[in-house]
């Protein structure tokens, strides 16, 4: 609960309706839900080529859906369809996390491991195999969290230009500024 869920506008009943309506189209009508998906990013790809800039995807916000799994109509999956566009997510699956940084995920997808109240020894395992990982704090990030350099990484959501086996350190929102289960780190440098 204390995740991104709730964090800006998710707390709105709309953002959340809205959601809920997504995720019904996800797992009722696949392909169309994949046909729609497809159709927003072509379109958000020339809007932003008109204006000079560069489109970046991020499938994943509230879910860890294994997109490199998920196959459309045409027998590919997003990042096959969209080969020449970045995308990136946070994920909490060390399974995905472990193929990405072995090179096993498409070369335009970047992953980013999530620490939680439950993960932290995958998390530095993380680390030391030389990814990165968000960590949420309370009020200020410290320098290093178990020894790894600290990065803000409210300063930008864009995660795949990140050095690599740093902390991506956010600092808490929404519901998680009354956190109490762990999840939100106190930003001491360790």
């Amino acid at each position: 609960m204390a995740c991104l869920n709730t964090a800006g506008r998710g707390q709105m009943n709309s953002v959340q309706d809205s959601r809920i309506a997504k995720t019904k189209l996800f797992f009722e009508q696949r392909f169309d839900f994949l046909a729609k998906l497809s159709k927003e990013i072509t379109s958000s790809i020339k809007s932003a080529t008109k204006k000079g800039m560069q489109a970046v995807f991020r499938p994943n916000l509230t879910s860890d859906i294994a997109w490199e799994d998920i196959i459309n109509e045409d027998g590919v999956n997003l990042f096959e369809k969209h080969s020449s566009t970045q995308f990136y997510d946070y994920t909490k699956s060390f399974k995905r996390m472990k193929a990405f940084l072995n090179g096993e995920l498409p070369s335009n997808y970047h992953l980013t491991f999530s620490c939680s109240e439950s993960n932290e020894k995958i998390a530095q395992l993380v680390l030391q195999m030389g990814g990165n990982v968000a960590v949420v704090f309370r009020n200020q990030l410290p320098e290093t969290w178990n020894g790894y350099q600290v990065v803000d990484g409210d300063e930008s959501d864009l995660r795949f230009l990140d050095k690599r086996g740093v902390v991506v350190g956010l600092i808490e929102k929404g519901l998680a500024k009354k956190d109490e289960t762990g999840f939100v780190k106190e930003g001491v440098s360790s």
